[in-house]
């Protein structure tokens, strides 16, 4: 769904230049994408979800739109949660607000609601890819570690097909094994976000393998989601997938916290990681339309759920 172009802001915090962009009126609606996606993550959601509230989406610090002062700094939960709850404090001072994060964004968004539950009304957490929350986290950490090691000896394509196979890859099969793992099992909303490798790529025709030029807007984003790749496999994925939530802390916001997930993505890494989290705090647990980027493959239905959830 397009709509009118939002207003663009910047804010500067410790470290970086956050971009973000504003939509609509009414309670404020913070969107917290994952992996390289940005705001633009939620250009299919958006414009409908600010028919009711104050929508804010931004690009988090290290993404090429939100640079960092210094590109080599190292980068956490906590300070990507701090960015969010600085663009709370410009954008609604003291005012409650609701969160919805995707993916690396949804860890953001746990970490938001457990130090700043005085200014969060609501948060729905769609597949965070906790590793430390599972039963098998030992295998998944493994994973992580072969990541690690592929883009540092053969670079950034091998090592976003390892991350891709890890993630979809059943629990009971290592990953390192998972060479046979389907075609379209490409790196999902985190992996890059919203935007997989290939399509990050020229674009081209199926049938005739001939390039077919994007338009201005899809190349742009494009062009950035490759650009911030590497950024994002060797400084996001790390720190984020082995974050340790704050279960205590969070079983006691647990009315405030939505855990959601696809109803395509069972058996996958994020999936199980959402559906884990969930019983352990025995809160919600919602299935959203699509998969891990069921926000880009079915957004109508995504928006209209998701909608449903915050008012609930």
């Amino acid at each position: 769904m397009t709509g009118t172009s939002p207003a663009v802001g910047h804010l500067r915090v410790d470290g970086a230049n956050i971009r973000y962009e504003v939509r609509g009126s009414g309670p404020l609606l913070l969107l917290i994408p994952g992996g390289t996606g940005g705001a633009a993550a939620f250009d299919g959601v958006a414009d409908d979800l600010a028919g009711a509230h104050t929508v804010v989406s931004y690009d988090p610090r290290g993404l090429s739109r939100s640079p960092l002062d210094d590109p080599e700094a190292p980068q956490s939960v906590a300070q990507q949660a701090d960015d969010a709850f600085r663009l709370l404090e410009l954008l609604a001072p003291g005012a409650p607000a609701r969160v919805a994060g995707c993916s690396s964004g949804a860890i953001a968004a746990l970490h938001l609601l457990a130090t700043h539950p005085d200014r969060i009304e609501r948060v729905v957490a769609h597949e965070p890819p906790l590793v430390e929350v599972l039963p098998d986290a030992a295998v998944h950490r493994a994973m992580l570690a072969r990541v690690a090691d592929t883009l540092r000896h053969e670079g950034l394509m091998p090592a976003a097909a390892v991350f891709a196979a890890g993630l979809a890859a059943e629990p009971s099969k290592d990953p390192a094994l998972a060479s046979d793992a389907p075609a379209s099992a490409a790196p999902p909303n985190d992996a890059p976000a919203s935007d997989a490798p290939a399509s990050a790529a020229p674009a081209s025709d199926a049938a005739s393998g001939v390039p077919v030029e994007l338009p201005p807007q899809a190349a742009a984003r494009a062009e950035r989601t490759l650009a911030d790749l590497p950024y994002f496999l060797g400084r996001i994925v790390p720190g984020f997938m082995a974050y340790v939530p704050d279960l205590e802390r969070l079983r006691t916001l647990s009315d405030r916290l939505v855990l959601a997930a696809g109803e395509d993505s069972r058996g996958e890494l994020p999936h199980r990681a959402a559906a884990c989290l969930a019983g352990r705090l025995g809160t919600e647990f919602v299935l959203f339309p699509g998969g891990h980027v069921g926000l880009t493959t079915h957004p109508v239905g995504f928006g209209a759920l998701l909608r449903k959830v915050l008012s609930a």
